[in-house]
């Protein structure tokens, strides 16, 4: 135990106070571009943000003790969202509920119902994929680099089985319309915005205090920072992967239904064109760091949704691209990133 405690505390030093420099810096900077960009579009960015936090959270979860790119992992949101289609508009309407708007919200209470199921399905089919996959990759001890392209295979099968079962064509969770909030300096709100950064601020309190205040936490972050002395240590290195499973296939399962209601439709390729302003989230805050990741989404959504103020919004991932391959170029451990 006392080995675990040493793991624990090494890696609570991750975050030096260089880390709290760059950070004020950053904001420093985006407070001086303030007065340039329209207010509407940073606040949308904010909205976004919690989005790709939830999916990049997930991800750098995945990276950091299983060492491996998950390409699939934008696909997972999009089943998130299709399994949340046939619970809400079949199973929950079979039986008769109706979907009206839930208070100012343009979904009903069907989708709160659908939210934890959803997690639950596609947890499961993460564990199941695992083990029949990813597994038995580890176990033959294959190069990272196969594993990842094994990834982007269950990646388009996934994307397959969506369009098999669902068609190509957009859809759209029942919902009616609903006045948006108008405050000052032109910013709109709709009130499913609210509902989203609600459900993501939760989510990522949720995962802190599971990483931090939980034994599967410390064995989680422990495993993370040296999988072999981890299993030296008595930790039950397979339980904590099959929980990494769970909780990365969980975010972005509540992810991609979240997205689906702020872009108020579902199509198959949406979790593959969200992935990479995941990655860049994930890149940018240091690979493996679940609160860089949370720092790097925020700077992603902002800038991205920015942007679309002089470019045309098609080019959001371009913007998320560009970022990326600059941090990568400047900094590649990101900007949370270990030292040497």
């Amino acid at each position: 135990m006392s080995t675990l405690q040493n793991i624990s505390t090494r890696i609570r030093r991750k975050w030096a106070p260089g880390h709290t420099i760059v950070l004020i810096v950053i904001l420093a900077v985006a407070a001086g571009f303030l007065p340039f960009v329209k207010m509407g579009l940073v606040v949308n960015g904010v909205f976004l943000a919690s989005i790709i936090a939830l999916g990049a959270i997930g991800l750098t979860l995945i990276y950091g003790i299983l060492d491996f790119a998950n390409v699939a992992h934008g696909d997972y949101m999009t089943m998130g969202a299709y399994v949340a289609l046939f619970i809400v508009a079949g199973v929950i309407a079979a039986i008769g509920a109706e979907s009206q708007g839930l208070g100012p919200f343009t979904f009903g209470y069907p989708l709160l119902i659908a939210i934890p199921l959803t997690a639950a399905i596609v947890a499961l089919g993460a564990i199941a994929l695992d083990a029949v996959i990813y597994r038995r990759l580890r176990n033959w001890r294959v190069n990272t680099a196969v594993v990842s392209m094994a990834s982007l295979g269950v990646a388009i099968a996934l994307r397959g089985l969506v369009q098999i079962i669902w068609s190509s064509d957009t859809q759209n969770y029942p919902r009616e319309s609903r006045q948006v909030f108008h405050l000052p300096m032109d910013v709109r709100i709709p009130p499913d915005n609210i509902f989203i950064a609600l459900v993501a601020v939760i989510l990522a309190v949720a995962v802190y205090l599971l990483l931090t205040r939980t034994k599967m936490g410390k064995a989680m972050r422990a495993t993370a920072d040296n999988p072999d002395l981890a299993l030296v240590s008595g930790i039950e290195t397979a339980r904590v992967i099959r929980w990494t499973w769970v909780i990365g296939a969980v975010l972005a399962a509540v992810a991609g239904i979240l997205l689906a209601v702020f872009q108020a439709h579902l199509v198959p390729i949406m979790g593959w064109k969200f992935l990479i302003p995941l990655f860049a989230a994930v890149v940018l805050g240091g690979i493996g760091n679940p609160y860089g990741a949370l720092a790097g989404a925020f700077i992603i959504g902002v800038t991205s949704e920015v942007s679309t103020q002089w470019i045309n919004p098609s080019y959001k991932p371009a913007v998320a691209f560009a970022i990326m391959i600059a941090m990568l170029l400047v900094r590649p451990r990101g900007l949370f990133g270990g030292q040497g």
